[in-house]
């Protein structure tokens, strides 16, 4: 089976994301992760919805939970007669696909995906036994073209990083993280990285950090207050994170905190580079759900209250930040700006009249 992992480490090696095998789902738990290695168990695709709600895997975490989460789902309906197993997937697909609010759009891609394979083989006389390795397959192949797409985004983010230069993260930017850095080995350069730890998850100290740190680069954690400071003391050379939404309007929907960061990058003249792709979907904010997640998370540190009872917290898992302060978007076919996002789509249509 070939593996586009190779190279990566530990957190992004496809096993230690989410992996179907034999009925289950098991997906390592980044709530706790570096500080445990564990492992949540799902034997149902409730179970698996559910973990990603519960933000027991995040940033692309999720989507590869929801292939997964597919797979597991035929085996379920493997017993079904065709008619009633179509209807079981086609409402497995919406309860993973709905599973956080503000990324419905990228998750329904993924779940259709499953269901276009299955359809197809289906159509080819597949028995609905054979079916969740049919899927399981469908998953690693997806795994496989987006690592592979994301060493092309490498690339090109790459070319705006000074050689052996000092960058600036926000929260878990997933398969860019660790094919950027396998791009910068490629070259020689020894990139320096500066991830804000992004509580209340902690996305940036211990998963962000711990692949640099896995793969052998020079990492420093600052607390998500610091950023600004830091930019200039360290000589930052540039800002990247990746995007829950790009809208077509050009507006990049984050983690948390990745607004304030490009506001301190903007001011000290340092570049921001978002990573992602343009979503059709939301072509422009007004249809884009921030969601609001527990706000006694944020009254609290890895399981320890930290404030006096009857204190209220707010908590909104994104923000959004304006095209102004973004100086591009990079994707596998380049570099764009912000208010010229069409032009990503222009690419494919100017590749089919050249064919």
């Amino acid at each position: 089976m070939y593996r586009a992992d190779e190279g990566i480490g530990f957190l992004l090696r496809y096993e230690n994301i989410a992996w179907y095998e034999n009925g289950t789902v098991r997906i390592l738990d980044r709530r706790i992760y570096p500080v445990e290695t564990t492992y949540v168990t799902c034997t149902r695709h409730e179970e698996v919805a559910k973990a990603i709600a519960d933000m027991v895997t995040q940033s692309g975490g999720p989507y590869t939970a929801a292939m997964m989460g597919m797979a597991l789902a035929a085996y379920e309906a493997s017993n079904l007669d065709e008619e009633k197993f179509r209807a079981y997937m086609e409402q497995a697909a919406y309860t993973l696909s709905h599973a956080r609010p503000t990324t419905v759009k990228k998750m329904e891609a993924v779940t259709q995906r499953s269901m276009k394979r299955l359809n197809r083989e289906l159509e080819l006389g597949t028995s609905l036994q054979d079916m969740p390795e049919k899927l399981f397959d469908e998953a690693v192949c997806r795994l496989n073209e987006t690592y592979d797409k994301y060493d092309l985004v490498a690339k090109h983010l790459a070319d705006k990083i000074p050689h052996n230069g000092t960058v600036m993260t926000q929260c878990f930017a997933e398969t860019i993280i660790g094919t950027l850095l396998r791009e910068c080995r490629k070259r020689g350069s020894e990139i320096k990285m500066i991830c804000p730890e992004t509580r209340p998850y902690y996305q940036g100290a211990r998963l962000t950090a711990s692949v640099a740190y896995d793969m052998g680069f020079d990492t420093t954690i600052i607390t998500d207050n610091m950023p600004a400071f830091v930019m200039h003391e360290k000589h930052v050379d540039v800002f990247t994170s990746a995007a829950d939404v790009i809208t077509m309007d050009g507006y990049v929907v984050n983690k948390i905190g990745t607004f304030q960061i490009a506001l301190a990058a903007r001011y000290w003249g340092i570049p921001y580079f978002t990573t992602g792709t343009p979503n059709p979907g939301h072509p422009t904010m007004e249809n884009v759900e921030i969601e609001l997640r527990d706000p006694d998370l944020v009254l609290e540190s890895m399981g320890y209250n930290h404030t006096l009872k009857g204190i209220k917290g707010f908590y909104p898992a994104f923000d959004v930040t304006p095209p102004k302060l973004i100086d591009g978007i990079v994707t596998d076919k380049g570099i764009f700006s912000p208010y010229n996002l069409s032009a990503y789509f222009d690419k494919d249509q100017q590749h089919d009249q050249d064919r």
